[in-house]
């Protein structure tokens, strides 16, 4: 007997089919890559909150005390009765110190690709702030076409937290910044978290930190396959490998076949060379003219940066350029 399908089911459902063809799509192409979304299920999100509490992983902690320190500046900047929209929620640690300095919001819109994260991250936020009304939206923000309707007649305030936009190409950031200030309507804005270049030996170790948890981090890329496309993937034959490619301005991140082996994905074999690398994801970095150019081909102009003395990382407070 059939049994009738939940709209959560047929949901899970039609991102399952999505990270089979990516995921397939990757290994037959070359060289082979996996986008780096995929490494966000229930467990990847959990383990890279982890990661950001490893003393290594100076990012988190640097962006959340510039936000702490001028949440309130944020805030005046955007205005009352805003609403806030977060792209890649995750669980909206660092979005409670601006929900605290906006009092009087409008909305908050979370945007995350795993469902089940968003909906806990969802229920705890209402909780907290009972007064504050909460519409998150499952999806892949770089593909998203429209905004929940309740939030029309509030001025639009983006939120693209954790240097995220490094996970991008240079193209593809653009673009990202393109297709948000269409989202966010003209006199929207856009608070922007970006990661800036520094010392090679700083950035290695953020994303090689010693307890493991960035290697657990990339492998549960390999768990996931395991389970959702009946692949066999044995995680003891790849390593987690990191390093920074200064010429580029990014950290590149892969696992890494320890050996020859045949592994079988979704009914398909692929053999992986000792020593074989297949991409997950980029990180990159910027400098201050890095930020400008960005800004400027996505359409934005920028109305305040803040970093923190170290000057590790910035927080940018981007409007609409006036065309």
């Amino acid at each position: 007997m059939n049994v009738p399908l939940l709209a959560t089911d047929e949901g899970e459902l039609a991102d399952r089919d999505a990270f089979r063809h990516d995921v397939l799509a990757g290994l037959d192409g070359s060289p082979r890559a996996i986008p780096a979304k995929y490494l966000y299920d229930a467990r990847g999100s959990a383990l890279f909150d982890a990661i950001c509490e490893q003393p290594e992983y100076y990012p988190t902690r640097t962006e959340a005390a510039i936000l702490r320190r001028h949440a309130g500046e944020i805030a005046v900047l955007a205005g009352a009765g805003c609403a806030l929209v977060e792209f890649g929620s995750g669980s909206s640690v660092k979005t409670r110190l601006l929900l605290d300095a906006m009092q009087d919001l409008h909305a908050y819109v979370p945007i995350d690709i795993s469902r089940r994260h968003l909906d806990a991250t969802a229920q705890r936020l209402r909780e907290d702030y009972p007064g504050l009304r909460v519409d998150p939206v499952t999806g892949d923000y770089m593909a998203l076409a429209a905004l929940p309707p309740a939030i029309n007649g509030a001025r639009r305030i983006g939120f693209f937290p954790g240097s995220t936009i490094g996970n991008l190409t240079p193209e593809d950031a653009v673009q990202f910044l393109r297709r948000v200030r269409r989202l966010l309507r003209a006199d929207g804005a856009l608070v922007l978290g970006v990661d800036l270049k520094k010392d090679t030996r700083r950035l290695h170790a953020a994303y090689n930190d010693a307890a493991g948890i960035t290697a657990q981090f990339t492998l549960n890329l390999l768990r996931r396959m395991n389970r959702e496309l009946e692949a066999n993937f044995d995680l003891s034959a790849f390593a987690h490998e990191a390093f920074y490619d200064e010429p580029a301005g990014r950290i590149e991140i892969y696992f890494r076949s320890l050996r020859y082996q045949t592994v079988t994905v979704a009914g398909r074999r692929y053999t992986f060379s000792e020593g074989e690398r297949v991409h997950t994801e980029y990180s990159y970095k910027y400098a201050d003219a890095d930020i400008a150019d960005l800004a400027r081909l996505g359409g934005f102009s920028i109305g305040h940066i803040w970093t923190d003395p170290a000057r590790l990382f910035a927080v940018a407070f981007l409007t609409q350029a006036q065309n």
